[in-house]
């Protein structure tokens, strides 16, 4: 009898949420690598190893599976924001580490939110808030309030205006071949000279007159 050189393969059986993960990680190779276009179950199925049923199993329709990861991509960007401004000490240090891990994560998969962001299908999925974005802009904003006695109002519109910047430069980034250290530094400095500028002005004109109460004519 001849015995045959091949030998049967493994697999690894995978909890419910590492074959989860698994899946969303072909996606987003995909979709960096080809385009939304790109992501059918039967390519899923292929690039993971597994049958485009178990997909489905998963993910009822590449829609959702797309909100998905577009979801675990803003959860995972805005977790790391967060976790930069609680280690700085000063303003500076806050701004500058939670631009670095901004744009370092933008570099690196940029093209996959941008992408996914494009499709008015998987962006209007729902509420940004359920990102993570409120309670990062609530707590750099507390920050500036405790700090430099500006008011909250006017400290959350400040933050969140500012959040813009960095997705400027992020998407400056993406498409331009420019160093990442000099995007950093300048982004850096906006952000400081609107906060600067904000304070400035909320001691002058901004701050809400404190009225003494009129005395009436007898």
């Amino acid at each position: 009898m001849i015995k045959s050189d091949t030998t049967k393969k493994t697999r690894t059986r995978l909890s419910p949420k590492a074959r989860k993960n698994m899946i969303l990680d072909c996606a987003a190779k995909l979709v960096a690598g080809e385009g939304v276009s790109a992501v059918t179950m039967e390519r899923l199925g292929s690039e993971a190893e597994i049958s485009k049923a178990l997909v489905y199993n998963y993910f009822p329709s590449v829609k959702l599976l797309l909100q998905t990861l577009l979801t675990r991509e803003y959860r995972h960007l805005r977790r790391v924001q967060l976790e930069a401004a609680e280690s700085a000490e000063t303003l500076e240090q806050m701004v500058r580490r939670v631009t670095k891990v901004y744009l370092s994560y933008i570099s690196d998969r940029g093209l996959i939110i941008e992408r996914l962001s494009m499709e008015p299908s998987v962006a209007n999925s729902g509420d940004p808030n359920k990102y993570g974005r409120d309670p990062a802009v609530n707590y750099l904003a507390e920050i500036l309030c405790d700090n430099f006695n500006i008011d909250m109002e006017v400290a959350r519109a400040t933050v969140d205006i500012s959040y813009g910047m960095p997705t400027a430069a992020g998407q400056y980034l993406i498409h331009n071949d420019i160093n990442l250290q000099t995007i950093e530094d300048i982004t850096v400095a906006m952000i400081l000279g609107s906060y600067q500028a904000i304070q400035k002005r909320y001691e002058t004109s901004l701050k809400t007159l404190l009225k003494r109460p009129r005395n009436k004519a007898i």
